[in-house]
């Protein structure tokens, strides 16, 4: 029945945030132009996925999209890592720490940072 989850993060603007995925090994394999400025891109690296509209874009494909009784803001995305070290070497140094390194209660090591678009990007590898 259900395959596969994949976040859109709605942003002012997608350029900032290609510098934060690209450190981290992800690529753009879809980009989608809305005025001169990419309006929608999807990015992969291995079987991840995650999508940033912007909010001109989101509206304009679904009048209204933003509005409603708590408006679209900051989202948190979890991501499970096979090799924790690897990828926390890969995290830009300009990328703000909003929870450093840590084992969770529920035996995880995971550090959280913000993206350039104010998004919380954690990543985990499970103990």
């Amino acid at each position: 029945m259900l395959k596969k989850i994949t976040p859109i993060l709605i942003v002012a603007a997608i350029e900032p945030v290609l510098p934060f995925w690209s450190a981290l090994g992800f690529k753009e394999v879809v980009a989608v132009p809305h005025g001169d400025k990419i309006g929608f891109v999807i990015l992969v690296c291995d079987n991840v996925e995650v999508m940033y509209q912007t909010e001109a874009s989101a509206e304009a494909d679904t009048p209204n999209s933003l509005k409603g009784p708590r408006p679209i803001g900051a989202a948190a995305v979890y991501i499970e890592v096979d090799d924790f070290d690897a990828i926390e070497k890969l995290i830009p140094n300009d990328a703000p720490v909003v929870t450093p390194r840590r084992v969770a209660p529920y035996g995880s090591t995971e550090i959280f940072v913000r993206d350039p678009a104010g998004n919380i990007i954690g990543f985990a590898q499970p103990g």
